[in-house]
């Protein structure tokens, strides 16, 4: 049964030394989408070259500023971002945007701003966005409504909140995705918005290297525990594997395309 990874970040050092072998046991695992998502402008060309040399891996490549970086966006943000994506017409999405409040590496009045630019150069290219919320839901429940950016779609990534703000994220167009998270201990209202969001909306991912499911919490991630989650959330939602396994993988491919070249070299 094909899955997707709707979110993993593989130009990170933790993958410098075997990619190849991680994205060979991904494969194995039937993982056939795998985003790498950007964080900078620093790292946006190395995306690029990932999706490129792994297509038949089925990498796809997104290009963004996270909102740890967004001191970076400048006046001149949105024209540079959106030369980039014209330059590389293979980036599938925008991505990793939005706000992170928990540890304010840039101002929050940067980090709005490079959201905003970002949402609009998302509409304009026509691409979807991969959206970052830490403990400013309510700045990014107004923002993502005032700049329309259910016009471009997307997905929450990682999702961390309740159900409450799960429904918003839905009411504004927008996909939501779990991670290894949903499988934590003390993750009790995470696992409420999985049971909330229909199965049209769904996506798995495992924003490799980090967060790492139950029983390997702690542990390098990589992209062929998506299985983890998928399973996690299949049990979770009364569903069956399959089921779910279908959904997130379709959710992915109607949201971000197909990787055009992926199989077996």
């Amino acid at each position: 049964m094909p899955l997707a990874d709707a979110h993993a970040h593989l130009a990170m050092a933790a993958f410098q030394d075997d990619l190849p072998a991680v994205l060979d046991r991904s494969w194995l695992a039937g993982v056939r989408t795998v985003i790498t998502c950007a964080t900078s402008w620093d790292d946006m060309d190395a995306q690029v070259e990932l999706a490129r040399t792994h297509a038949r891996r089925g990498v796809l490549a997104a290009a963004g500023i996270h909102p740890h970086q967004a001191s970076q966006w400048g006046p001149d943000g949105a024209d540079r971002l959106a030369g980039f994506v014209r330059r590389h017409p293979g980036i599938v999405a925008i991505g990793e945007v939005g706000l992170d409040y928990h540890y304010s590496f840039s101002p929050h009045e940067a980090q709005r701003s490079a959201l905003r630019g970002q949402i609009g150069v998302a509409r304009a290219e026509r691409r979807p966005l991969v959206i970052h919320c830490r403990e400013a839901r309510e700045d990014i429940a107004s923002i993502l409504r005032e700049e329309k950016a259910g016009e471009a779609g997307g997905m929450l990534h990682c999702f961390s909140e309740d159900a409450e703000f799960a429904r918003r994220c839905l009411d504004l167009g927008l996909h939501v995705s779990f991670s290894g998270i949903v499988t934590f201990r003390k993750a009790e209202g995470i696992r409420d918005a999985a049971r909330l969001v229909p199965l049209d909306r769904l996506l798995a991912e495992t924003d490799a290297p980090y967060l790492g499911p139950e029983p390997v919490r702690g542990r390098r991630n990589e992209p062929a525990r998506v299985t983890d989650v998928v399973r996690f959330l299949a049990a979770l939602r009364g569903e069956t594997f399959e089921a779910v396994a279908e959904a997130t993988s379709l959710n992915a491919a109607r949201l971000f395309g197909e990787p055009p070249a992926a199989g077996s070299p």
